[in-house]
């Protein structure tokens, strides 16, 4: 299946597909609105990772936000049109994000944040969701739901499963932004990059990414992702069985002859 970039995006989403279909990269387009998260950004992060998913030819999907800031969160003025509805409507609406979190996860390509500006709120679910997470030196993190009368609910589960516990407890119920650099060292990023050179850092990380077998890439994610709630007897067994299913791929087998004889391995599609 190949992506059409036109189809995925819309008037606060945009997407651009590599002409090989390996890399998508998708922008939350509301610099106006602190690229918060609406009913169309939403839309569109289902449609680019359901796309992605269903693509024989994608690896990675790159997620940022335009002008150099992230995502302040979800659209608190869209929210508030929901006084007086009824409790289902609240818990419909209110899943969208859990299910945006969960395909990050699920999809089979590897999925990579990028951090410009601040991450906040929702934002902050978004990044800590994805598999890779980086950020220009002068970024901004936090959780600020608390000045709103709210509470980081959903996207506490993956921040929690990121962060050290005590760093991430002070964060929700304290609202305190923190820097790239503390970030980095709570477990929250992959790396920092000079903001000065982000893009070239960005694109060169996505090159490497790439370049890598499809096929291990989406093992990889399987595997490190159901091993993680299991015993570790249960975990050795578990990922033997992965490591040998892996190398009985065309993949492994490709990427073992290249290496012998010196040459770029021809990756087969998932």
């Amino acid at each position: 299946m190949s992506l059409d970039a036109q189809e995925l995006s819309n008037e606060d989403f945009d997407v651009e597909v590599s002409d090989d279909g390996a890399v998508v990269r998708a922008t939350i387009n509301r610099p106006n609105k602190g690229n918060s998260m609406n009913e169309n950004v939403m839309l569109g992060l289902n449609g680019v990772l359901d796309a992605a998913d269903a693509s024989d030819e994608t690896r990675v999907v790159v997620l940022r936000g335009a002008d150099g800031k992230f995502c302040s969160g979800g659209d608190l003025s869209e929210m508030s049109q929901l006084v007086g509805a009824s409790t289902q409507t609240y818990r419909e609406h209110m899943s969208s994000i859990s299910g945006v979190m969960g395909k990050m996860r699920d999809t089979d390509a590897l999925v990579v944040v990028a951090v410009e500006g601040y991450c906040l709120a929702g934002g902050m679910g978004l990044a800590t969701s994805a598999d890779l997470v980086v950020a220009a030196d002068d970024a901004t993190f936090g959780t600020p739901e608390m000045d709103s009368g709210l509470f980081p609910m959903q996207v506490m589960a993956p921040i929690m499963r990121t962060v050290h516990e005590k760093k991430g407890l002070w964060m929700l119920f304290t609202g305190e932004k923190i820097d790239a650099q503390e970030a980095e060292r709570i477990g929250l990023l992959s790396q920092v990059y000079d903001a000065d050179s982000f893009d070239e850092e960005l694109d060169a990380l996505v090159d490497t990414l790439v370049n890598s077998s499809p096929t291990a890439i989406s093992m990889g994610k399987e595997a490190y992702y159901s091993h993680l709630d299991k015993n570790f007897d249960d975990q050795l067994a578990y990922l033997k069985e992965m490591f040998a299913l892996l190398t009985m791929s065309d993949d492994t087998k490709e990427g073992m002859e290249a290496r012998m004889m010196d040459r770029d391995p021809d990756w087969k599609l998932r």
